[in-house]
């Protein structure tokens, strides 16, 4: 599948946001109270969609295979259990009322889904990435963010850490 060139639109960004926005509040929970960096997620998410068909955590690579994603479909598996433990989801999408208060609290936080759940192989990532991908791949060495460009972003948005703490991933 050739992904190169993925367009999102602000409108379908702003539209998707409210609603992600609606439905987190409807259970309890918030949408991160940067805006920008939540609305740079919810792109992440549109993109996944257009990509994968589903929309997968931006913050975890896909193996491109529902089955094998279904449990870091956006709203994820370990949203719940995040929010409830660290006042935060993985990704950081999504946060308890605590949070939105004291935003201190976002941060980076452990990443919950097992290793054997993690069914993707270095090598079938590489493969997969050499066959779609137009960027590099850059892994953040302090949270494990993954993002595709052409250079590390300045600052992670994620840990925020310094554009020196990546290194590229493929």
């Amino acid at each position: 599948m050739e992904n190169k060139n993925i367009l999102i639109s602000h409108d379908d960004i702003d539209k998707s946001y409210e609603k992600l926005k609606k439905d987190a509040e409807s259970y309890g929970y918030n949408l991160n109270p940067d805006v920008e960096f939540a609305k740079s997620l919810v792109k992440g998410l549109l993109i996944n969609e257009k990509r994968y068909g589903y929309r997968v955590c931006p913050c975890r690579l896909a193996a491109a295979d529902k089955e094998k994603d279904i449990d870091i479909i956006c709203p994820c598996d370990y949203r719940d259990k995040d929010i409830s433990e660290f006042g935060t989801c993985y990704c950081a999408l999504y946060v308890s009322s605590e949070a939105v208060k004291n935003t201190e609290l976002i941060h980076s936080i452990p990443e919950r889904r097992p290793k054997e759940k993690d069914r993707i192989k270095k090598t079938d990532v590489k493969e997969y990435a050499s066959n779609t991908l137009s960027f590099p791949v850059w892994r953040c060495k302090v949270c494990g963010y993954l993002c595709a460009r052409d250079n590390p972003p300045g600052i992670c948005p994620i840990c925020k850490a310094s554009k020196e703490r990546f290194e590229k991933f493929m």
